[in-house]
């Protein structure tokens, strides 16, 4: 009776590369930024830049909380017809804090570096304070 050659379980062939030697390890250690995914890379920015704020504003925004999503919701705001929102401000409700969302792929789109993808947060982050407080941007 003839039988098949049994093939290597899933795990098994997950252990081993093609010539048998084991995987080899990571590319990049991580500690070097280099390591750092696309969407830590770009909370760090958010994070960088809210500290570069709260520097200039002081306590008008102590006790907002800063957020990152990856897209603004399917169903946009009144005042938002026909654009892409690259942040919003949600007030202070029920309590809860104030709070400002940043879109990361709204962003990132309409960016070429990383020196603009973080003038273009600190602007969005400054347009969301100054919707958040009434005061003129200056």
């Amino acid at each position: 009776m003839f039988r098949y050659p049994r093939l290597p379980s899933r795990a098994q062939a997950r252990r081993r590369d093609r010539r048998g030697r084991g995987l080899r390890g990571p590319l990049m250690p991580g500690a070097l930024p280099a390591a750092k995914s696309r969407t830590e890379r770009f909370d760090h920015q958010v994070s960088q830049s809210v500290s570069l704020l709260e520097d200039i504003y002081g306590k008008t925004i102590a006790g907002v909380e800063f957020g990152v999503e990856d897209v603004p919701p399917s169903s946009p705001a009144w005042w938002e017809s026909g654009a892409v929102p690259l942040g919003r401000y949600f007030p202070a409700d029920a309590g809860l804090p104030h709070r400002i969302v940043i879109y990361r792929r709204p962003i990132i789109t309409r960016t070429f570096s990383p020196a603009h993808q973080f003038e273009l947060i600190t602007q969005v982050l400054i347009e969301q304070i100054v919707h958040m407080t009434g005061k003129e941007p200056d």
